[in-house]
Parts: C-alpha cells; sequence; structure tokens
C-alpha cells in the first residue's frame, strides 16, 4: 500500500473554480512560491515525518512544515536528522524547519537544507519543551529580541529561497511581544509567520488567544498564518473570521485524523459537515499509513514510531484500550499490521 490521493476513497476535491472558493481554499503566494490552498500542517517533533506529511496531503493540506531540524553540523548526519531531512516524493514547496541560537550555525543549516531538496526555510521561534529552550532555542528565543533580531536576517541573507517563521505570543504572559517580534520579521525579509496563540509559558494548556494575531495581521504585510486549538471546520472558519489571518495551520488536531483537512475543505465550500469516516475508511487510511511507516522507516524504528499513531487512530473505538496494551507488545511490523487489521475488521 501507498498514500496515492488517485486512490484514496475520501481524499480531498479542490475542482471548485477559484473564484467560488472559500478564501482558505485560494492559493497563498509566498516568497514567490505558490501553495495550493492556505490549510497548513503545523511541524510537530515525532509526528510531520515524510510519510505523515504526504498523508495530510492526500487530505487536501495545500502545505506541510518538516520536523525541527538542529542547526549543529555535527548532527546532519545522524540517522534522526537524516529521517527529518527526508523530502522524497513529497508535494513541492517543500519546507524545512531549522532552530538554533547562533546566526552563523542556522544560517549554514538553512544553505545546507536548501541544497538538500528545500524550497522554503522555516524557523522555529515557538517549541516550548524544556530540552529545547534549555538551549535558548524555541520560544526561549522571544526573552532577546537582539537575537532574534540577528537569527533572522542571518537566515534571510544566507539564502536565495522565501524564509519563514513559527512562532508564539512571547514567552511569558504579561509580556507578549509578539508585535515587535513580527514588524522585525517583516523588516528581515520573512515571507511569512506563523503563529500559535499561546505563549511559551502557557505551554498547550487553556486556549489559544487569537486577539494579538488579529493585531499581527493589522500592523504587518506579509502573510500571517493563525495556529492554535483549530480541531475542527466550524473552528477553523471561525479563527479565519476573527484572525483576518491569511491561512491556517493545525497540528495536534490532525493527529490520528488527517482527513480533517478533507473535512474543513468541503465544509468551507459547502457550509455543511462530512460525516465521519467509517471503521472501514479508517481501516485503509491506517494500514496505508503503517505501510508507509514501515517503508520509510524499516522493521525496527517504523514498528516503534507508528505505536502512536495506531493509538491516535484507535481512541474512541470501544475495546480500544485493551487492543493498544496488546499492540504495544509486538515486535514486528509483520506482528502490528496483523493485530491492527484484526482489531479494526472486527468493528467494521
Amino acid at each position: 500500500m501507498s498514500i496515492n490521493t488517485s486512490a484514496n476513497p475520501v481524499m480531498a476535491d479542490f475542482s471548485a473554480p477559484v473564484a467560488a472558493q472559500h478564501p482558505l481554499l485560494q492559493p497563498l503566494d509566498i516568497g514567490g512560491l505558490s501553495i495550493e490552498n492556505r490549510l497548513m500542517v503545523a511541524p510537530m517533533a515525532g509526528v510531520t515525518d515524510n510519510p505523515f506529511r504526504r498523508l495530510c496531503k492526500s487530505f487536501g493540506a495545500g502545505h506541510a512544515v518538516s520536523e525541527m531540524i538542529i542547526a549543529d553540523t555535527a548532527l546532519y548526519a545522524s540517522k534522526k536528522s537524516l529521517y527529518r531531512a527526508n523530502f522524497d516524493n513529497e508535494i513541492a514547496p517543500i519546507s524545512a524547519q531549522i532552530a538554533g541560537a547562533e546566526p552563523d550555525k542556522l544560517a549554514e543549516a538553512a544553505r545546507y537544507q536548501i541544497d538538500n531538496g528545500a524550497q522554503i526555510i522555516d524557523i522555529n521561534m515557538g517549541c516550548p519543551a524544556k530540552k529545547v529552550c534549555r538551549k535558548l532555542a524555541g520560544s526561549a528565543l522571544l526573552q532577546d529580541e537582539d537575537l532574534v533580531a540577528r537569527l533572522l536576517d542571518a537566515a534571510v541573507g544566507a539564502v536565495d529561497a522565501p524564509v519563514t517563521l513559527k512562532t508564539r505570543l512571547g514567552y511569558e504572559n504579561g509580556r507578549e511581544n509578539i508585535l515587535r517580534v513580527a514588524r522585525r520579521a517583516e523588516q528581515a525579509g520573512i515571507a511569512a509567520i506563523a503563529i500559535h496563540g499561546r505563549t511559551r509559558e502557557d505551554m498547550y494548556t487553556g486556549t489559544a488567544r487569537y486577539e494579538l494575531i488579529r493585531e499581527v495581521k493589522d500592523s504587518i504585510g506579509i502573510p500571517v498564518i493563525a495556529n492554535g486549538d483549530i480541531d475542527s471546520p466550524e473552528k477553523a472558519q471561525y479563527v479565519y473570521e476573527m484572525t483576518g489571518c491569511d491561512a491556517v495551520m493545525i497540528g495536534r488536531a490532525a493527529q490520528g485524523q488527517p482527513w480533517l483537512f478533507r473535512d474543513i475543505g468541503h465544509f468551507l465550500r459547502t457550509g455543511e459537515r462530512l460525516p465521519a469516516p467509517s471503521i472501514r475508511e479508517i481501516k485503509e487510511i491506517v494500514l496505508a499509513h503503517l505501510q508507509e511507516l514501515y517503508d520509510f522507516y524499516g522493521e525496527y524504528s517504523g514498528c516503534r514510531i507508528a505505536r502512536k499513531h495506531i493509538a491516535w487512530y484507535t481512541t474512541g473505538i470501544p475495546n480500544s484500550n485493551a487492543f493498544r496494551q496488546a499492540m504495544y507488545g509486538e515486535e514486528s511490523t509483520a506482528g502490528q499490521f496483523r493485530v491492527v487489521e484484526d482489531f479494526l475488521c472486527t468493528h467494521q
């Protein structure tokens, strides 16, 4: 099996004339490159790998950004980095996300990923993970606006390609500085900015705040992409109307339901909700995704990386807790594939 849009029974259909489409379904220009539509997959470490990005695009996502790649030349040849920087068979334009706190290393990483096949460089200034922030990377950078400016200038100046920025409202509540950061990003030549509606202090708790994203949209001229808590077609429409954003970016809500992009597209075109996919449809999607993971990562890693995806896909299905405990014990891809297929067959 493979992720094939022509064979996917529940793939998105964006065949309607552009003039009749919702603004979020129209193409978006990022630094001279055309994105098919404005529904984007957020970069998520350990999730948005090559198979997942292609799967989401098969369901109508117009753009997907790679997992974060640390800007350290000593790590470029590591197994994890090679997987994260694998863009084989992806739909263009390809975007590689890089993270670092040293301008020269970030510039070098940008050049490396362009040479590696990326067409857009995305800078991570939004990751709230402790291990990233301890190195003063990710959202920790928002504490030092001078360093932010030097990093942006270095990356933009290093490549003849669009550079985008993924960030948060600020490092801590009460000291949100996204307006200054966004203006400086535009000044540096950043081609688009994606904003998660939380601070680093918030992590993923509480609810995303969209008011500041609206203020950013009103204050700069580059595309603004709204991110955070977009988990349904109605929420995508609400966030678009609330912020006036140029695109929406969906992260955690796509875990275990990559068809969310198809559902949003249908809703924006028709105003109607698609029915949830049947277990038969989910089975086809899951098994195709598993085979892609096995082919991409190999026997050992493929089996282990697939576990979290299987858990997400099967959440809410009767007896899924007991099934997952048994599935976690499978040590081979063949055994894992078989138990997943059997479980889903019994619930069709």
